[in-house]
């Protein structure tokens, strides 16, 4: 790495050693060598060279430091004097130190900085070993956080930390200026493409100041010396954030609005003017905070940092003593010098019993001077302070104003309470207002109808109860604020005009991602927009690099990360979305917010994205009922919303009797505030009316286009702790940050990506002096491979791709300091390049010749391969012209089976079969002739087909009959046969009832046989019976 120091006329831009080498080393992160644009003899030439040694991992690079003094510029530079020796990233200090030290004892040298551009890969942090590990990055975080280093860059993203204290070093504080500016404002020369640099974070993560210090660094280092219009677009910030910043409980200087600041420059590229794009104010931050946040930072500053005259001519008192003021934080923000400086009739009563509030960048009293002062930079004249002040102090009188029920009113009317009326007249003064009129419009509303007697309109009054009168109340002191921002932002503007621009360095500073205890509309819309930004941030970081890889065929494995697109399109789709379902509701008669989250519910059911209140984590979201609010689940975490005042807030357009009001009073500063509309477009009514939302996402989505038309980069804020106190370090609330914004894809992807790249006609033509005419005459790709080769660089540090070489982080620049060696080194390099392209050259030969051989077979077998297409064809060809007369051969030849069968069914039949052969044999024959006729004669598919037609009909009514002859030839049969069945049964029946006849003749006489046996045995016995008992009787006796 080389810096080249100078003497140079004291009136050309010149910055010290130390601004020098910070420049080089946080410069644009590539590896481009230096220029040193002249050298006459006037010049009297200093070299700083910065030696890196050969360590190949880890952060610690052991670097030297020497200083050269020239006469001229030799082909051999000689080493006079070494200063000093880096072993770490963290002596850079004692480095610059020491280079300061030599120059300012010798005070003609100075730095010359004209086109130096070199790379940055040794001392960027921890980047030239990223840690795929979660923790071990978290760690590395730490580390640096304690050691106070503001910023990280890991290539094209700087990740700042918010030390969350003043930082009162220069170089400190312009750390990501000159990464994230200078990257931008060469890119934009080298391009010759306008830039855009995002910068997105947490509320509190420090967005703001980065935004501050990378214009600061634009505007000085790029502008014309005391420049007017450069030091008006530095001082518009003071300006801007009295006006649209606030205290909340995330950060005490939090913007509420988003802005994109456009620095514009010349055909030189010098800054010539500016121009301010502002969105979405938060306006209900103007009627209500919650208890520990503030209103905008004007009031407070008006009535702490204004002059006696000032606050009297304006009425204005303690912050307590307004009703738009004393709901919140009513403290100042002070020091402890200033603090003494505040009479007591500025203090509030929290203010005397707890004291001011504290931060070191913010002071209401000071910060007071500072936009006064920021006023007279933008050219604003004394009464137009005034009138600003005056239009904010009205806002606070306008707050004041009480409302009671009106006895005598029979509509149920209302009117100002007495105690009031004070402050009505204050406000009507301060708004070139009559009072009755002012009175009138706050407590009535006109209703205005056209007769159709006369087609004249007449204007009927309406009056209010006591929360519509305030609702009107609070509606104008928002749309007067609102128009008084708008019109600051054209004063600064118009205070930084540009006749024409070449191009335009863009800074993106907007809300960032915001979850309260309670979410209402403005966190709805600040969470959308940061939703679009991430998807923005994952295409150009992660999906244009993965697709860079993958069309230059460097064959890398992808990256997964997380894609939001189905939370964008649940919020902006078409007639489902949740903004076109609120000016869906916003135009009915009587809208309602229950009816409106119930409609996201059941329009969107199943959505992943969304659920019901009660499914949150925290138990104050799961007290929301479900028709009250919804929740989604964004990319950085789950969000309730509460709809109760979406509707409302959708619609910011006064009521006619106010409007006219306003535009007819006699302040002439209010009264441009609120230009008159076209008529057609004042009457357009409810149905047309252009709603907040869908205002704030067309601005929306040209902001999208126009930074998709810009190079980008990206500056990543990181809050290192919710106590938003300093040298506190949460882990997880860091871990927790670098998941959801994209940084663990992004160094996954760089871990194993190749970040620094360059087109090989241009690495050719760098490097192509160096070496004699026989190297500098190869082609390109062929040139980059020798030198690669023979430095013998590892494949892994680099890949080819199809138009571009890419290298590891921090490898071009091993390669460069090798190529700019001494001219020994050179020689021996040169002849290692001739080795391998001889090397090269055989292998080439080699390959040719077997690539001859390959084609050899290759033809042959192509010749084979094709005599076998030419069959194949030539056998499409003749089937496709004789599909028909096929087909109808190969259907007609089917008919012989019919016939078989035929002839099968004859073989059976007993009667008429000579006659049955005869006519199959017709049908054989008609078969035959049919096939003869298809074979030999050219017949069309229609004539095959009718033909074939006619011949199975008579083959199947032949068939049919032969059937039927034949079921009924069996039918005979088996009738006949069951006649015979029959016989033989009734034959065997009679015979069995014979048998039967004879068995019963036999039984009978059987019978009577026994029987008479029987008859015969009993008389016998009685006849032995008798005797018995003679025989017995005489025995007795």
């Amino acid at each position: 790495m080389h810096l080249f120091l100078g003497w140079r006329p004291m009136q050309d831009r010149i910055g010290s050693i130390g601004h020098a080498i910070e420049h080089c080393l946080w410069g644009d992160g590539r590896a481009l060598h230096t220029f040193l644009l002249a050298s006459t003899d006037e010049y009297s030439l200093v070299l700083i060279e910065i030696d890196v040694g050969d360590s190949e991992k880890g952060i610690h690079k052991s670097m030297k430091l020497n200083i050269i003094e020239l006469d001229e510029i030799p082909k051999e530079l000689a080493r006079i004097e070494l200063i000093g020796e880096i072993k770490s990233p963290n002596a850079l200090e004692n480095l610059i130190q020491s280079a300061h030290n030599y120059v300012r004892d010798h005070p003609n040298y100075h730095v010359l900085l004209n086109n130096c551009r070199t790379f940055v890969e040794y001392l960027i942090d921890d980047i030239p070993e990223f840690h795929s590990s979660i923790p071990r990055k978290n760690g590395s975080i730490l580390e640096y956080y304690h050691s106070q280093a503001k910023h990280q860059h890991p290539g094209a993203i700087v990740k700042s930390k918010n030390l969350l204290k003043r930082i009162r070093d220069r170089h400190q504080q312009n750390k990501v200026s000159k990464y994230a500016g200078d990257k931008s404002y060469r890119d934009m020369r080298t391009t010759r493409q306008s830039q855009s640099i995002v910068i997105s974070g947490e509320s509190g993560a420090g967005k703001t100041e980065s935004a501050k210090y990378v214009l600061q660094y634009l505007t000085e280092s790029y502008g014309a010396q005391s420049g007017l219009i450069e030091d008006r677009i530095n001082k518009s910030n003071p300006l801007l954030e009295a006006f649209g910043n606030a205290k909340t409980t995330r950060n005490n200087n939090s913007s509420r609005f988003g802005k994109f600041i456009e620095v514009h420059f010349n055909e030189k590229y010098r800054v010539v003017g500016g121009f301010i794009s502002h969105y979405l104010l938060e306006k209900s931050r103007i009627c209500l905070q919650s208890k520990d946040e503030r209103n905008y930072h004007i009031f407070y500053r008006l009535c702490a940092g204004a002059p006696e005259s000032i606050r009297s001519a304006l009425k204005l008192g303690p912050p307590d003593n307004f009703h738009y003021l004393k709901r919140g934080c009513t403290q100042y923000f002070c020091n402890s010098q200033t603090e003494n400086k505040l009479s007591k009739n500025r203090l509030s009563q929290d203010f005397i019993s707890k004291g001011p509030l504290r931060d070191p960048q913010l002071d209401d009293i000071n910060d007071f001077i500072e936009c006064d002062q920021s006023m007279d930079h933008m050219g604003l004249s004394t009464q137009d302070k005034i009138n600003i002040y005056s239009t904010v102090a009205a806002v606070l009188h306008l707050g004041n104003i009480n409302f009671e029920d009106d006895p005598e009113s029979t509509k149920g009317g209302c009117k100002i309470t007495s105690s009031t009326e004070q402050s009505l007249a204050i406000t009507a003064e301060m708004l070139g207002l009559n009072v009755r009129d002012l009175r009138n419009a706050l407590i009535t509303r006109v209703i205005m109808t056209r007769t159709t007697s006369n087609n004249n309109d007449s204007i009927i009054p309406v009056p209010l109860k006591v929360h519509e009168a305030q609702n009107a109340r609070d509606a104008l002191a928002k749309a007067i604020y609102i128009r008084l921002f708008d019109q600051i932002v054209n004063f600064v503007n118009k205070s930084i005009p540009f006749s024409s621009s070449n191009s335009y360095i863009g800074i993106l500073d907007i809300a960032g991602f915001e979850y309260f205890p309670i979410n209402s509309f403005e966190q709805f819309c600040i969470n959308y927009c940061n939703e679009k930004l991430q998807q923005f941030f994952n295409e150009r970081i992660l999906k244009e690099e993965q697709v860079l890889y993958e069309k230059e065929g460097l064959g890398l494995k992808k990256i997964q990360f997380i894609d939001n697109q189905d939370c964008i399109e649940l919020i902006e789709s078409k007639t489902t979305g949740c903004f076109d379902l609120l000016d869906e509701e916003s135009k009915l008669p009587t809208p309602r917010a229950e009816h409106f989250t119930s409609e996201v519910h059941n329009r969107n059911k199943g959505h992943p994205r969304l659920d019901v209140p009660r499914k949150s984590k925290l138990r104050s979201s799961r007290e929301i009922r479900d028709d009250e609010g919804f929740l989604i689940q964004h990319f950085a975490g789950a969000v309730v919303y509460s709809t109760a005042q979406f509707i409302e807030k959708n619609n910011d357009a006064l009521h006619a009797s106010l409007l006219i009001l306003v535009q007819e009073c006699k302040n002439s500063f209010v009264k441009s505030l609120f230009p008159k509309l076209p008529e057609l477009e004042q009457s357009a009514g409810k149905l047309n009316f252009i709603s907040v939302g869908s205002k704030f996402r067309s601005q929306l989505t040209d902001l999208m286009n126009k930074l998709r038309s810009t190079g980008i980069s990206f500056i990543r804020c990181i809050k290192p702790n919710l106590k938003m106190v300093p040298n506190l370090f949460e882990g997880g609330q860091i871990l927790s940050q670098l998941q959801c914004s994209g940084m663990v894809s992004v160094l996954a992807l760089m871990q194993q990506g190749f970040p620094s790249r360059t087109q090989f006609a241009e690495l050719y033509s760098m490097y192509k002096s160096y070496l004699p005419v026989e190297l500098a005459r190869l082609e390109p790709r062929l040139f980059c491979k020798a030198l690669f080769k023979a430095l013998n660089l590892r494949d892994a540090d680099f890949k080819f791709g199809i138009t571009k070489v890419f290298f590891r982080p921090g490898k071009f620049a091993e390669f460069d300091q090798l190529m700019k060696s001494d001219p020994q080194n050179l020689a021996m390099l040169i002849s290692k390049v001739k080795k391998w392209l001889i090397w090269t050259r055989w292998k080439t030969a080699q390959w040719c010749a077997l690539s001859v051989i390959k084609l050899k077979n290759k033809i042959l077998y192509r010749r084979k391969c094709l005599i076998d297409i030419q069959r194949h064809v030539r056998m499409f060809l003749v089937y496709r012209r004789y599909a028909p007369r096929i087909r109808g051969l190969v259907k007609s030849k089917a008919l012989h089976e019919q016939v078989a069968s035929m002839e099968k069914i004859a073989a059976q039949m007993k009667a008429n079969k000579e006659q049955i052969y005869k006519q199959i044999h017709q049908l054989k024959e008609r078969v035959d002739q049919l096939i003869h006729q298809i074979s030999n004669t050219h017949m069309t598919a229609t004539q095959i087909d009718d033909a074939y037609n006619d011949l199975v009909s008579s083959i199947d009514r032949e068939l049919r009959r032969l059937k039927q002859a034949l079921a009924e030839q069996e039918m005979k049969d088996e009738q006949e046969r069951l006649k015979r069945i029959q016989s033989g049964l009734e034959h065997e029946k009679h015979k069995k009832l014979d048998e039967d006849k004879r068995s019963e003749q036999e039984k009978e006489e059987f019978r009577q046989r026994s029987a008479i046996a029987q008859r015969q045995r009993e008389e016998e016995q009685l006849k032995r019976g008798l005797t018995a008992e003679e025989a017995r009787r005489q025995k007795e006796r």
